[in-house]
């Protein structure tokens, strides 16, 4: 399987498919096949988002870019030389 970086979207709407395959009777393990993934990748995958609505995975996101744009605030005031940033 080539490597291919899925977006979060993606990743929680395969998620999705591997449960409603599951809920029509499929076996885990094929379900997750169908939806060409690994078994490795499926967990892995449930472990971080799972559970996780749009809703949620839109909020991850935006409070993930809030983080680093206070980061790179943050390291300024250490007295370190920055360029102008954008802190709107």
């Amino acid at each position: 399987m080539a490597n291919k970086r899925h977006k979060p979207e993606e990743i929680v709407q395969k998620l999705r498919q591997v449960d409603v395959l599951v809920g029509q009777g499929m076996a885990r393990v094929d379900a997750i096949r169908e939806v060409h993934i690994t078994e490795q990748t499926y967990y892995r995958w449930r472990k971080q988002y799972g559970g996780m609505g749009t809703d949620q995975l839109k909020e991850l996101k935006r409070l993930q870019k809030e983080n680093e744009r206070l980061r790179k605030a943050v390291s300024c005031v250490d007295g370190t030389v920055c360029a102008r940033l954008d802190l709107s």
